[in-house]
């Protein structure tokens, strides 16, 4: 798998760990969120950088006592008709998590605008498509239905641009 971020290919300086591996001093170390919930106090002093990776079943409440600690979600997309990690991404940066969001799974270019919007920051993608394929897709929409979390410049939702030079919206009085 190859990591897609700002429209690059990059390294992954993180380490997917297996429930029973040892956390070594220091690392950046992905863990299960059944590893996450068991190990929790051990984890919680770990030295290094920690993220997990959870099911796209997972609702945002049940990782709410962990997020603070937390500088990488890795959020699963095992089908591409399966859009519940949107929704988890989406709560997620609602409530506040400012770490890395990270989608690993079944990826298709033409969804990333969409995970972009949501605030998903990394993508683990496979060879399938090349990294032009990737790019082009990240320009493809101009503008969004909503407020993204991407915070670019160039960032603008369709009603603002319907809206464009006309006064501001006024309330009118009900009639009744």
């Amino acid at each position: 798998m190859q990591l897609l971020r700002n429209n690059a290919f990059v390294a992954d300086a993180w380490a997917t760990l297996a429930d029973d591996a040892p956390l070594a001093e220091g690392a950046r170390a992905i863990v299960s969120f059944a590893r996450l919930q068991k190990e929790w106090d051990t984890l919680a002093k770990h030295t290094g950088l920690l993220g997990v990776a959870v099911p796209n079943t997972l609702r945002a409440e049940e990782l709410a006592p962990y997020v603070s600690r937390l500088a990488l979600i890795v959020l699963a997309f095992p089908s591409f008709t399966d859009g519940r990690s949107y929704s988890l991404a989406r709560q997620l940066r609602l409530d506040g998590y400012r770490g890395e969001l990270r989608a690993t799974g079944n990826l298709l270019p033409d969804q990333l605008q969409f995970m972009l919007q949501v605030g998903i920051d990394t993508f683990e993608v496979s060879e399938r498509f090349p990294l032009e394929m990737w790019q082009k897709a990240a320009r493809q929409m101009a503008l969004t239905y909503q407020r993204g979390f991407t915070h670019a410049a160039d960032e603008r939702e369709v009603w603002s641009q319907r809206h464009q030079g006309f006064a501001a919206w006024e309330e009118q009085p009900h009639a009744g």
